[in-house]
């Protein structure tokens, strides 16, 4: 449970044996806000002094106060935070996550919040889950330091979770990502970066990738058409084309899901990416009393695509099976979920209506070790956050044109879903090629004439 310690509690004691000799490293909290009236994004760091319990191999961290935690190590077992200037001992309860020095900073942060009524005590069991998954990862990936890594990027996941608990941010139709005062985009990035083993990660077709930011810089549009695996895929996408194609990676617009802009856990991360948020099919019917709210949502993120499109340069991204790919229930293998041909037509029609050149390629997304979703689709906001560190893999086939293929159909439905399962069926194919990548330990081997695998971060 969450609120397992009482409210007037003033100990603080590491899980693990007390080893006051080891437990000093220092380290820093990482603010991504941009100064105002500046040029560009800078990182601003504020240091702090941050205190780990190095024989936990958990992370499980104890605070001590530095000045005389090494004679005291043998008598040492809990830190009582006293208000007494003469204590040895002496430390402050941190008054928010940013100020927090260890693990149990952050978990007392969460319990005083929860009892005091701030945060929803659904929310609160979400924010300790959270961080005891993204710290074991962490400790799983063979990071340096990853204890700092935890403190660092937690506290201000919890705090970015906490402030929009206590002021909800609204998302629009078309969301423009969030990059000041607070850059919720390198916020995402920086979190999910440590999820990632670049080791046995790979990007497919960088020549075409190449290709698309030529066409954006002359005016031309882009849509991806996509499988879909886990919430974290904006930031997969990003990474693993920050180092060739940075520009691509910064303004992809995704067609979003309302869960991803509505559940608190989530929302801040949102906030970094460009949205055109809709209800998708999946989740359309949950309610019968909001079909036509959210008919009538879908209507205007439709409208500001179209206006979007008309001015050029834009890529937008979309998965048209309408959620997440899922294991099949047998063989528990993962593979893209069918396209809905609707879906496909309706980017196809919108893209050749916008007045300026547009062109649809089909993308494949392989990442769903480090965040899978349920197993199956849940009507309820606040699903579990399973997480983990893994290579993860992306490709880009060539565009795939739908006149060029249908032109002489004399039957448009058909023509319709034979184009739509056209781009289905390359996304599968270089899905397959970075499962045997990624999965099957073929690294680069696993290139095909059609699919040719690079680590460019090397």
């Amino acid at each position: 449970m969450i609120l397992s310690i009482a409210s007037s509690a003033k100990l603080y004691a590491c899980s693990a044996a007390p080893r006051v000799s080891a437990c000093h490293s220092a380290s820093r909290i990482s603010y991504f806000v941009k100064s105002v009236g500046g040029a560009g994004a800078r990182r601003r760091s504020r240091s702090s002094s941050l205190l780990f319990c190095a024989s936990n191999p958990l992370g499980m961290a104890e605070t001590l106060d530095e000045k005389d935690s090494s004679s005291n190590a043998a008598a040492a077992t809990v830190v009582v935070a006293s208000s007494s200037a003469s204590d040895d001992h002496e430390i402050s309860p941190p008054r928010s996550f940013l100020d927090a020095r260890c693990e149990q900073d952050l978990l007392l942060v969460i319990q005083r919040e929860a009892e005091a009524g701030r945060l929803p005590i659904n929310v609160a069991q979400g924010m300790k889950e959270l961080y005891h998954n993204y710290r074991d990862a962490v400790f799983r990936s063979g990071h340096p330091k990853p204890d700092e890594i935890v403190l660092s990027n937690m506290a201000i996941v919890l705090d970015r979770i906490f402030v929009d608990v206590q002021d909800p941010f609204q998302f629009l139709p078309y969301h423009s990502a969030i990059r000041e005062p607070f850059d919720y985009y390198m916020f995402g990035q920086e979190y999910i970066r440590t999820l990632i083993d670049f080791s046995t990660s790979f990007l497919g077709n960088i020549s075409i990738f190449n290709e698309i930011e030529q066409k954006l810089e002359q005016g031309e549009n882009v849509i991806f058409i996509s499988n879909h695996q886990t919430e974290a895929d904006p930031a997969v996408i990003a990474l693993l084309l920050e180092s060739t194609n940075p520009f691509i990676a910064e303004n992809i617009i995704y067609v979003a899901g309302d869960r991803v802009v509505t559940d608190p856990l989530c929302k801040p991360f949102s906030m970094g990416r460009n949205l055109l948020c809709v209800y998708s099919k999946k989740h359309m019917n949950d309610d019968p009393a909001l079909i036509d709210m959210k008919r009538r949502a879908n209507t205007k993120s439709l409208k500001e695509m179209a206006l979007l499109l008309r001015a050029g340069s834009k890529i937008i991204w979309i998965a048209p099976s309408g959620g997440r790919d899922r294991p099949d229930p047998v063989t528990k293998e993962w593979h893209p979920a069918p396209f809905d041909a609707s879906s496909v037509d309706n980017m196809r029609r919108l893209v050749e209506h916008a007045g300026v050149p547009g062109h649809i390629y089909p993308l494949a997304v392989m990442c769903h070790d480090i965040m899978p979703p349920p197993l199956e689709v849940e009507k309820e906001i606040g699903e579990r956050r399973e997480i983990s560190f893994h290579g993860v893999g992306l490709s880009v086939a060539p565009r795939i044109d739908y006149h060029e293929n249908f032109s002489t159909s004399d039957d448009p439905e058909e023509a319709k879903s034979a184009y739509s399962e056209l781009l289905y069926s390359s996304v599968y194919e270089q899905y397959n090629i970075l499962k045997s990548a990624v999965h099957g330990k073929q690294g680069l081997k696993a290139s095909t004439p059609t699919v040719s695998l690079t680590q460019p971060w090397k």
